[in-house]
């Protein structure tokens, strides 16, 4: 019994000492926190008060693990953006400052994800092992830093490369009313860079996850998500992500392009983001403007897409090409978030409800759709042709408004008009399906010669298919002067031109007689 008690009693003094060892050895630090009150919570904001030191835009930090940005800085109280939904946070929470702003993971880790604007994974794999961040607003880069925009971004879609061409670094407005198909000319041109180098951001902002799901499922199918990112804010999702949204996926694009890469970004579509953007201002009580957006809505867009440029080849000569897509209601152009975006892009793509209704596909409006920088990188093959091309499908489209109400039509103008439906007829192609290069130059080349003139309508898509597989008989040396020469050569026309003739010869051919034949998207009881 002695010896069990002497032997408890050492083990309480080792047990002891260790204690005061351990309390003299502590030194007690302070960390000070700032931490504030949640007086008020709004769908989408929350008000906090005692965070006198709060920045702009400071990421702070609720309970329940949702986040916010400071958004207004008032003498007593803060409005905050929240970045999660509002009933996980009641008024009397405390909130703490974390002292930096709001930023996205970046980094290759990313590409083949859906991810949401915080950088949570959205496709069920494993969680983001990301070793980079990136503020997701950052300034754009400065005008000494940036190049001329001289490489084509090609989409694979015919009419856009030849008349509306658009260029790596440039930014290019897609708009038009809703189930138009801008978001289908969007998928296709991320489908056209397989094999170009050239990665793919594609932001959808507000979407239903039904048509999120879809686009999605298309680029795993096309084989496009090894090279694509997807970040997703859906409907559902509280204003504050659709806010901030398009700023995460450029400062995504933008560690790319700061290493070299050429990268493609879409925002699908920034009238979801205008809006969520309205909503938190009305709610946070800043003074609407016109159709109730703020004053600053403008800057907001321009600050986004000012991001997008070619970088020196100094800075890594990496380039950042931006596809803005924007709502239009009944056609009209002229309201006030379009007329923004259209004067911050480089030119616009608009797509025609009129033209969509008449089966003319893609619905591109080529008269009210103009590129302002993607000309000068077109290549010399396209520049031969596009400036005949545009003024004859501008002479016909005006020629057959004139037709439609009886006029009698001379023979050069009846020649005109069938010229220009087998341009129209020509340039449609079907959705998720690009057109390589050389296909459309032999397809332009053809077209400019006047080959098509003489074949039936109803045979115009068998010819066009006869074209597009002989221009891989091509030779290789003409091939290559394609995407390298600076003009192109009469000795290269004329044997890219007999290609085609070579493979026509095996249509019917037919005189076309006005009214002899239906074209697609005609409308019904024109005359010629």
């Amino acid at each position: 019994m002695i010896e069990s008690r002497e032997t408890l009693q050492r083990a309480f003094e080792r047990a002891f000492a260790g204690l005061r060892q351990g309390r003299e050895a502590s030194v007690p630090q302070l960390a000070p926190r700032d931490v504030g009150t949640i007086t008020n919570v709004s769908n989408g904001i929350a008000t906090v008060a005692g965070l006198p030191g709060v920045g702009f835009e400071e990421l702070l930090l609720f309970p329940r693990g949702v986040s916010g940005i400071a958004f207004n800085i008032d003498d007593d109280e803060v409005g905050v953006v929240l970045l999660g939904e509002h009933w996980q946070v009641n008024a009397g929470d405390d909130v703490e400052r974390t002292g930096r702003v709001m930023d996205v993971a970046v980094g290759d880790e990313l590409l083949g994800r859906v991810v949401d604007p915080l950088g949570r994974p959205l496709d069920g794999g494993a969680p983001l092992d990301a070793r980079e961040r990136l503020p997701i607003e950052r300034p754009a880069a400065a005008i000494m830093d940036r190049d001329p925009v001289t490489v084509p971004l090609q989409t694979g879609i015919k009419v856009i490369d030849a008349l509306i061409p658009i260029g790596r670094g440039q930014r290019e407005l897609i708009l038009g009313d809703r189930q138009t198909g801008k978001t289908a000319i969007a998928i296709d041109t991320i489908l056209n860079q397989r094999g170009k180098d050239v990665l793919c951001v594609y932001c959808a902002i507000g979407q239903r996850a039904s048509v999120i799901a879809k686009a999605v499922a298309m680029l795993q199918q096309k084989g496009a998500m090894d090279y694509t990112v997807v970040v997703v804010a859906e409907g559902n999702d509280p204003p504050g992500l659709a806010y901030i949204a398009p700023y995460a996926a450029t400062s995504i694009a933008e560690h790319f392009m700061e290493r070299g890469r050429d990268v493609l970004i879409v925002y699908d579509d920034l009238t979801h983001h205008a809006r969520a953007y309205r909503e938190l201002s009305l709610l946070l009580r800043r003074p609407p403007g016109r159709e109730a957006f703020p004053g600053d809505i403008f800057y907001i867009h321009s600050r986004l897409l000012e991001r997008a440029t070619h970088l020196r080849a100094e800075l890594g000569g990496g380039s950042l090409t931006a596809l803005p897509v924007i709502e239009t209601e009944a056609q009209n152009i002229s309201a006030y978030i379009p007329t923004n975006l259209i004067s911050i892009t480089d030119g616009q793509i608009y797509l025609s409800p009129v033209l969509f209704q008449l089966g003319v596909l893609p619905a591109v409006d080529v008269g009210m759709s103009v590129s302002r920088v993607g000309g000068k990188a077109q290549r010399a093959p396209y520049r031969a042709v596009a400036g005949d091309l545009k003024l004859a499908y501008a002479q016909f489209e005006e020629l057959e408004t004139f037709a439609r109400f009886g006029a009698r039509l001379d023979e050069a103008n009846r020649k005109t008009i069938a010229h220009g439906r087998r341009i129209r007829a020509c340039l449609q192609q079907p959705e998720f399906a690009p057109v390589a290069v050389p296909e459309q130059i032999a397809l332009l080349l053809a077209l400019t010669a006047g080959l098509f003139d003489d074949v039936p309508l109803e045979r115009m898509t068998p010819a066009e298919m006869a074209v597009r597989e002989a221009a891989a008989e091509i030779p290789p040396d003409v091939a290559r002067r394609l995407d390298e020469a600076d003009a192109l050569s009469a000795a290269d026309r004329a044997a890219i031109v007999d290609i085609a003739r070579q493979a026509l010869t095996g249509i019917p051919r037919a005189a076309d007689r006005p009214g002899s034949s239906t074209e697609p998207g005609k409308v019904a009881g024109e005359k010629a």
